[in-house]
């Protein structure tokens, strides 16, 4: 009897057999069955970011029979990466490309070209090495039946986190427990910390991996400090490129909540974790969902006695919690990254201008949503003279 899935990964190679790809993306991929197919994939999404890119930097229009053309290919990729799922061939597509698509799918229109949204984040265009990856089918792991050290690296009111290195890969990762005298209603919050972290992928959020409901712990990713002690330690060197690289990043990260229906509620200095890098890149990592409501759900238990690290002194009651309310520590967060204060500027310049207009009084007159404080922190130009706290 005719093997369905053989016939499927027939027309599937005589498909891609018939479209050209250049070298330039050929030399990516090595595979000798399915590398051709993943160079054209690659070079044609290569081509709509791009567009895309340079669309937004413009006239902020995409064109018609591109976003068509842009339509019709994020379909057929995922039409094509499931057929060869169910022949046993596992294809990843690199994070930030599916995060790409992601941001991409909504505002694509099928008919009379695409309006790019005017805080669309570019997309970082990778062409020097492979988005597409065929997944091993198994790995083989080292067995160490040893105990793995772990180092106590921070704690809060409910967890103490560990670091320790994975003898399989040499990487390090943290690991979140429980205090062992939390009430249930603070487990519960523990809980369902790791099940919002879970659900989320971004990369300016911290990844978590598992939980060992034995230990009431669950691993995630290592962030090497906090957003508070990374300025204090360097605040003399950090110029203003850098710390509006660092609050963009941030408010990435909450606007991507924002979007998913997630308010934090306790944004802070110590909550906001970097992955320091050579040459002192950093990657901001949102972390510390353990007061988090999520706004979509009818069975968020939302307590009413104030909580958060930066409260908000126009609302009284938890319950009530806000986008505009968020805003207002995104505020002090802000001061904190681009002055290295724990201090309010005053407001005679634009800086000081967009901090006050997060922490007004009259919430009316605040930020009603984080997109519109991007746009003026993607404005926010250096100083004539660079100056340090």
């Amino acid at each position: 009897m005719a093997d369905p899935v053989e016939f499927m990964l027939a027309d599937l190679r005589e498909k891609y057999a018939a479209v050209p790809s250049s070298r330039a993306f050929d030399r990516l991929y090595d595979d000798p069955e399915w590398g051709h197919m993943f160079a054209v994939l690659h070079e044609r999404l290569n081509e709509h970011f791009s567009g895309i890119n340079g669309r937004a930097a413009s006239t902020g229009h995409y064109w018609a029979e591109s976003s068509r053309d842009f339509i019709s290919l994020i379909k057929e990729i995922k039409s094509d990466l499931h057929t060869l799922k169910r022949a046993g061939l596992d294809v990843e597509l690199d994070h930030l490309y599916e995060d790409a698509l992601e941001r991409c799918r909504p505002w694509l229109s099928p008919s009379g070209g695409s309006t790019v949204p005017e805080n669309f984040e570019p997309i970082q265009v990778i062409s020097y090495e492979p988005v597409l990856t065929r997944q091993a089918q198994g790995v083989r792991l080292k067995k160490h039946p040893e105990t793995v050290k772990r180092t106590l690296v921070g704690h809060g009111s409910y967890a103490h986190v560990y670091s320790y290195v994975d003898p399989d890969y040499g990487i390090k990762f943290a690991v979140k427990r429980a205090k062992k005298d939390l009430a249930p209603r603070d487990l519960d919050r523990f809980k369902q910390e790791f099940g919002f972290l879970k659900r989320l992928s971004y990369p300016y959020v911290v990844d978590v991996y598992a939980y060992d409901e034995a230990r009431n712990e669950y691993s995630m990713e290592y962030c090497d400090t906090t957003l508070r002690d990374h300025i204090r330690q360097h605040n003399r060197v950090i110029f203003f490129g850098a710390r509006k690289r660092i609050a963009l990043q941030f408010l990435y990260g909450i606007n991507y909540l924002h979007h998913q229906g997630i308010l934090h509620r306790d944004i802070s200095l110590q909550n906001i974790l970097l992955k320091v890098f050579d040459r002192g890149a950093v990657l901001v990592k949102l972390s510390d969902f353990g007061l988090a409501k999520d706004q979509t759900s009818k069975f968020t238990r939302t307590q009413t006695e104030m909580r958060g690290t930066i409260p908000d002194p126009t609302l009284s009651n938890f319950k009530d919690y806000q986008v505009v309310n968020e805003i207002h520590a995104i505020g002090h967060v802000l001061a904190y990254i681009f002055l290295g204060k724990e201090s309010l500027p005053p407001s005679t310049n634009e800086l000081g201008r967009i901090i006050h207009k997060c922490v007004d009084h009259d919430v009316g007159r605040r930020y009603q949503a984080v997109t519109e404080l991007i746009a003026d922190v993607e404005r926010l130009e250096a100083p004539p003279v660079q100056t340090t706290a």
